[in-house]
């Protein structure tokens, strides 16, 4: 959370988000949807990345959260996606796995 609180009050040079959303691995007979928007930009030496904070759905009566930064800048047609890829956190004794694309911006 830390790390999250000083990227996100970072200098931006490029100030835009990215919406999200994916559906986690199954793990113990049950898997998690999450979607948000992802922070403002934070420029990575001449690139650009976002952090990703949020919960999982309620699902077989808990949450996960998801605290992650994406990938950089993947150029496609006029816009840019980022590429995401990670583990929650461990809850109910078990975390999940997901890897998904940004929505263009």
């Amino acid at each position: 959370m830390e790390t999250f609180n000083k990227l996100n009050n970072s200098h931006h040079t490029h100030s835009h988000t990215h919406e999200f959303l994916t559906t986690t691995t199954i793990d113990d007979k049950h898997n998690h949807r999450f979607a948000g928007i992802s922070s403002e930009s934070i420029k990575k030496k001449d690139n650009h990345i976002h952090q990703i904070l949020t919960n999982t759905s309620f699902d077989d009566n808990h949450i996960h959260k998801v605290i992650i930064e994406t990938g950089p800048e993947i150029k496609t047609n006029g816009k840019h996606i980022h590429n995401v890829k990670g583990i929650t956190t461990i809850d109910d004794n078990h975390d999940h796995k997901f890897d998904f694309t940004t929505l263009a911006s």
